[in-house]
């Protein structure tokens, strides 16, 4: 799935994670994993798509759950309050995950400081905060099956506009805002013309400006230094909203993707193969059908 202490306007909705929202979707046999790994949801935003995540979840468990940074988007939410009942039910649907025993690991985005609001319920040390069955971290060391070490982060940190220039994040976070309202208004012209293909103007825009495909080769060789450095085997991030898997350097690069343009999440079967899964509309009739 980009702090400051958040000071919301009054909202017109009402966020009630605990409240009585009810996942009542379509009962169907999941895929099981060992592990599934998530990030940039933005709840809390236009742009999240929250139906298509539940469905995901819906047809996909896992023995432990990896919300990689940026789940609820705070920056958006102290602008403007956003949150309609499918959002409460995704917060609802991973609560219940917890409760009925899978492992959850909050790792804080940019866009969800979370240290900031619960820095009072901090555990054994200062990197662990205790949100109820959900564990909320800075990090993570992942052990996969096939015995890799994997370094679990959101990515922010190597954002090099997050560390030196927040004015400037902050701005783009505006202008890409605005290209998802638009490119919302285009895909429903799209369906009303027929076309069935999911084609993204923000995804366009993204991978086909020069400085913006330079700014992901930066990241993707910034994390993988970091994480040989640090002597991992490999690193899962998020963060930029674009799903990869691919060998850096010796070290093999993992981004789960987001759930706004490129609705992906990274899975790691029993037997510790990693696979990028994106979930599309059809690929959800299709789930629901073969249950």
């Amino acid at each position: 799935m980009h702090g400051e202490k958040s000071s919301c306007h009054k909202p017109r909705g009402r966020f009630t994670p605990l409240a009585a929202a009810h996942d009542s979707g379509p009962t169907v046999n999941p895929s099981t994993y060992r592990a599934i790994f998530i990030s940039d949801v933005h709840l809390g935003t236009r742009g999240c798509q929250a139906e298509k995540l539940l469905d995901f979840l819906r047809t996909h468990s896992c023995e432990q759950l990896f919300l990689v940074g940026d789940i609820i988007d705070l920056w958006r939410l102290k602008i403007r309050w956003y949150w309609p009942s499918a959002h409460n039910t995704v917060i609802q649907k991973i609560l219940r995950m917890a409760r009925n025993g899978v492992k959850v690991h909050y790792i804080r985005g940019n866009h969800d400081p979370i240290f900031e609001f619960f820095s009072e319920l901090t555990l054994t040390d200062d990197s662990i905060v205790a949100l109820g069955d959900i564990a909320i971290r800075e990090e993570y060391v992942y052990h996969t099956a096939a015995g890799l070490r994997l370094w679990v982060i959101h990515g922010d940190q190597f954002d090099a506009a997050m560390r030196y220039a927040r004015w400037l994040t902050h701005l783009g976070d505006h202008g890409y805002t605005a290209l998802l309202s638009l490119n919302h208004y285009l895909q429903r012209l799209l369906q009303w013309l027929g076309v069935r293909h999911q084609w993204s103007l923000s995804g366009y825009v993204k991978y086909h400006v020069k400085k913006a495909v330079q700014f992901i080769n930066d990241y993707e060789s910034l994390l993988a230094e970091e994480a040989l450095r640090r002597n991992y085997d490999g690193v899962i991030c998020g963060h930029i909203h674009h799903p990869e898997q691919k060998r850096i350097k010796n070290i093999q690069y993992y981004n789960d993707g987001d759930w706004v343009e490129s609705c992906s999440a990274l899975v790691e079967h029993h037997d510790g193969q990693m696979e990028i899964v994106h979930w599309t509309q059809s690929a959800s009739r299709d789930a629901i059908r073969a249950a």
